[in-house]
């Protein structure tokens, strides 16, 4: 049994009872026997019953939205939108359920056809990360039921709560439907549900959110038995502000990028180059904006920034605040942890450091923006591709030329490229994902649905 805290004043809030290997055993023998009936079900009837179960996320948006502010952490408004990103993925899936399909192509051979068909894995294993205890589940099993598939969810052991309600919503739908529960299947859990889930080689795609480190462990494990992996994993962004930007757009971009979710999300803004000749004002107008940050409980609606989900965040944290120190920055704003209750520090914004500094390079989970400076456009390109990761990066900048060249070949190796808005959110409308030790998956929108399926010619 775990309990589950609320990282706004780390009282208890549950506890949650963990699936043993022989539940996990159990419930893949289920879910199994439930891809057998759903396989059957034509696709653009699977997609009403997506359709169905966004409008049952809609009704509980406010109540869910809420849940996950008290036991992730982050503020109402964001818990919300994050049901929201569900809700609207359920929405695209429908649509995309009368179009997946491939071409009848040209056959070289007289009087014959040669056809693309389009089948299910059969089951999709789905481990999510803390920050998007919702989101993320939902980018996955709302394409992954459209295809053809019964899911196996593991979320976050420290936001169980979240899991079993989401979970309950979409059972309700199904068993509505006449339909058997275990095609969107649970299993709470820690690390012994996550192996066996990772080496089982009925789990027929496996996507991971998460750390890097963890995530390269998972691949290894489903490669070894010739399975798929869809992998989503760390991001070391960055925002590049040339000469002719716009500061109006800048400062609130960054700051939303830097301090959003306290700096918890994999396309959060960790390095922020600024352009020689504007690098002091632009470090004083963020620092007067980090200075009105309004920080509070998650669930209040003035607070604009939350606590860290966890007391072990808050440490690494400090730790990376003194190897900035020691690697010769300079904390302009911020920098220690907030004396309340909870898991709260302060949003932190470091200056003086080299491109090349190793905590530059290491993707801490926390709201620190390492400010740099650079002098010309091709350095600063080099600069943003030299970390390991490859999510999410963006440029501010009026010139034309420049912006092209961001998005060709010599510019950012990121999955994501945006130009004049923050490197932190997504359209659901697009792949997402990221190059490099990001781990190379794509999620939601675009053509994201031939994961999920195997291709026969």
């Amino acid at each position: 049994v775990v309990t589950t805290y609320c990282p706004a004043n780390n009282e208890p809030i549950a506890s949650v009872r963990q699936g043993s290997l022989e539940d996990y055993e159990e419930t893949v023998k289920k879910a199994k026997e439930a891809w057998k009936v759903w396989a059957d079900i034509p696709a653009p009837k699977r997609g009403e019953i997506v359709r169905q179960i966004g409008d049952a996320l809609r009704q509980k948006i406010k109540v869910l939205g809420s849940l996950v502010s008290l036991e992730m952490g982050k503020i109402f408004v964001e818990g919300v939108g994050e049901v929201q990103e569900y809700v609207d993925v359920c929405d695209y899936a429908v649509g995309l359920s009368r179009m997946i399909g491939g071409p009848i192509l040209p056959s070289e051979r007289p009087g014959h056809a040669l056809i693309e068909q389009w089948n299910p894995v059969g089951l999709v294993g789905v481990i999510t990360a803390f920050n998007f205890p919702v989101a993320v589940y939902g980018w996955n099993s709302a394409i992954a039921m459209i295809c053809g598939n019964a899911c196996l969810w593991k979320g976050a052991p420290t936001t169980s709560i979240i899991s079993v309600a989401v979970t309950k919503i979409i059972a309700k739908v199904l068993e509505d439907n006449k339909l058997p529960g275990a095609i969107c299947s649970l299993v709470c859990g820690g690390a012994d549900i996550g192996t066996a889930m990772a080496r089982d080689e009925r789990m027929d795609l496996l996507s991971f959110t998460g750390s890097t480190k963890v995530g390269k462990q998972v691949a290894l494990m489903v490669q070894e038995r010739f399975g798929r992996s869809l992998l989503e994993l760390g991001g070391n962004n960055a925002i590049i502000v040339f000469e002719d930007a716009d500061l109006n757009l800048v400062i609130p971009s960054a700051l939303f990028a830097a301090v959003g979710t306290a700096g918890q999300r994999c396309t959060t803004a960790r390095r922020l180059f600024l352009h020689e000749s504007i690098h002091d004002e632009v470090v004083a107008k963020l620092a007067k904006a980090y200075a009105q940050v309004r920080i509070g409980d998650p669930w209040d609606s003035d607070t604009l920034y939350g606590p860290l989900h966890t007391k072990e965040a808050v440490k690494m944290f400090l730790d990376a605040v003194e190897q900035a120190k020691q690697q010769g920055g300079s904390v302009v704003c911020g920098g220690k942890a907030i004396s309340r209750p909870g898991n709260y520090v302060e949003p932190t914004i470091v200056t003086g450091l080299p491109h090349s500094a190793p905590i530059v390079h290491t993707e801490t989970f926390a709201p620190i923006l390492y400010v740099l400076k650079f002098k010309e456009e091709e350095e600063v390109f080099a600069w943003n591709n030299e970390v390991k990761q490859g999510l999410s990066s963006s440029i501010f900048t009026k010139d034309l030329g420049r912006i092209f060249r961001w998005l060709g070949p010599k510019g950012s190796d990121c999955g994501i490229v945006n130009v004049n808005i923050p490197t932190s959110g997504a359209e659901i409308g697009g792949a997402f994902g990221g190059e490099k030790h990001t781990g190379g998956g794509r999620e939601s929108g675009s053509d994201s649905w031939k994961l999920y399926m195997r291709r026969s010619t």
